[in-house]
């Protein structure tokens, strides 16, 4: 099953700050809910894993992300991910980022852009489905990145430089799938009413 996934946030961190954050892959780990950090092969290259709990049900996903573009100058990130399922599931995806400064350098516009290919028992919960918890753990995600750097930036600033920076997001063992979906669920079922009554 193919999926596409797109997201554009903001950052209130220097294009730079986040650049070098994203080359991190201590940090993206840290920011994704789920996953661990096994081994960094080189700077361009490592392993992990991602745990997926959907109930009583925990699969365990191990693979490899390579960083395939690193274009600086035009704020382009492209990384390869790979990964297998003891149960016979695989992953297969990239994920294609654009950074832009905005608002004279203080913030950074970032658009991602992901085409991701899964087979086994997960893709069998339907496209639908997946789309919607998808987004729900980009939105952990980006909500992670943001606690992580823009401390970081405010305190670079005069008015803030008394200010402690927050922990970094506490690490999530798994990705409680079946918490995710009830969210999405809610949020579809809103959104139906929302249009059944005219108030959307």
């Amino acid at each position: 099953m193919a999926i596409e996934i797109r997201q554009t946030f903001q950052v209130r961190a220097p294009l730079d700050a986040v650049w070098a954050f994203m080359l991190n892959p201590e940090n993206v780990v840290a920011c994704m809910p789920g996953a661990s950090l096994q081994q960094v092969i080189d700077d361009k290259n490592f392993v992990g894993a991602v745990k997926v709990k959907v109930g009583a049900v925990t699969a365990l996903y191990q693979g490899t992300i390579t960083y395939i573009e690193t274009d600086r100058a035009a704020g382009v990130l492209k990384m390869l991910a790979e990964g297998k399922e003891r149960g016979g599931g695989t992953v297969r995806g990239t994920i294609l980022t654009q950074l832009a400064a905005a608002e004279g350098g203080a913030v950074t516009n970032v658009e991602c852009a992901a085409s991701i290919d899964l087979t086994g028992k997960i893709a069998q919960v339907g496209r639908g489905m997946i789309e919607g918890v998808s987004g729900q753990i980009i939105k952990m995600y980006v909500t992670n990145v943001r606690a992580m750097l823009e401390p970081v930036a405010a305190s670079a600033q005069p008015a803030a430089a008394a200010a402690a920076a927050p922990p970094p997001p506490r690490r999530q063992e798994s990705i409680n799938i079946f918490a995710v979906v009830m969210r999405t669920l809610w949020e579809r079922l809103k959104n139906f009413f929302k249009r059944l009554f005219g108030r959307g």
